[in-house]
């Protein structure tokens, strides 16, 4: 794992810490590529987390969201002790129980589900595991097999944003 230290910069609303150039090329090394987003695992301020590192405006950087900056007690203008590895293992997010429980009941959902794009079957999964409420989740779930099927009408705007 390599450790830097990088003041906590902003562009639009983003937090972020700049990747040195050697950090950088050890990563591109441990991933065995030399472009493209790298999954990166380490510590910010000595809170573990998960993270990708992208290159936007032609600067590699760290984007800091909410929760790690809170974790580790940094704002913008603070100095970040850092430190990073490639993260070979894929991100997943799991599958949630009561889409699962949906799934298994219905055939034809579960294999439309499963056609889907993984980026689109991740938007999905995401969504409903940032809902709170129990009546929001199966209302949300009947949506999701209702889009699925091909039955159901509106849902989601998330759902309604792409073709099938």
């Amino acid at each position: 794992m390599k450790s830097f230290s990088a003041r906590v910069l902003i562009i639009g609303i983003n937090p972020y810490v700049r990747v040195p150039k050697p950090i950088l090329l050890d990563l591109f090394a441990s991933a065995g590529r030399t472009r493209g987003p790298l999954p990166v695992r380490g510590a910010l301020n000595g809170k573990r987390f998960t993270q990708t590192v992208v290159k936007y405006r032609r600067v590699w950087r760290l984007y800091l969201n909410t929760e790690m900056r809170s974790q580790a007690g940094l704002d913008v203008g603070d100095i970040a002790k850092v430190r990073l590895e490639f993260d070979a293992k894929p991100p997943t997010t799991p599958m949630h129980p009561r889409l699962a429980a949906a799934l298994s009941r219905n055939r034809a959902a579960s294999q439309a589900f499963h056609r889907l794009s993984p980026s689109r079957q991740k938007e999905i999964l995401r969504y409903l595991h940032s809902l709170k409420g129990e009546e929001a989740i199966g209302r949300n779930v009947r949506k999701v097999i209702e889009h699925l099927l091909g039955t159901g009408r509106g849902g989601p705007a998330f759902l309604r944003s792409r073709k099938k």
